[in-house]
């Protein structure tokens, strides 16, 4: 996976995460969470691109799935997603974002909010732009 990028919920002005991994390569993609052991930590995911549906067969753990069109406007969610399952092909989905579960309850995040995502680096250059 490449670098970590930040995510916003611009409509509930609530971070998401802080430590999102982008998984923009096909391994990246298929890797995910499978074969790790722990949950993400709160401030942790993973931001899935090009991705419309996933699965949790061999994970070891639920996470909050959120589904992205391609400018950030949440699709779809499902809270706590069980392992061992498959979401179904979300229509317009770009982006698939995997979070701690509790993360959806905890921000409120529902369809129709929009998100945003900035690369930490990017954000260390310009620390008064606004995210």
């Amino acid at each position: 996976m490449s670098d970590s990028v930040r995510i916003l919920n611009r409509t509930r002005e609530i971070v998401l995460g802080t430590r999102i991994e982008l998984a923009d390569s096909w391994w990246a993609r298929l890797r995910g969470y499978l074969g790790r052991k722990n949950p993400p930590l709160p401030g942790e995911g993973i931001l899935l691109v090009s991705c419309s549906a996933i699965h949790t067969y061999g994970m070891q753990f639920e996470l909050d799935v959120i589904f992205l069109d391609a400018g950030g406007m949440v699709l779809q969610t499902i809270s706590d997603m069980q392992r061992w399952t498959r979401s179904p092909r979300v229509a317009g989905a770009r982006y698939v974002l995997e979070v701690p579960s509790g993360t959806i309850r905890r921000t409120g995040t529902s369809i129709g909010d929009a998100l945003t995502w900035r690369p930490l680096d990017a954000l260390a250059l310009k620390p008064t732009e606004v995210v």
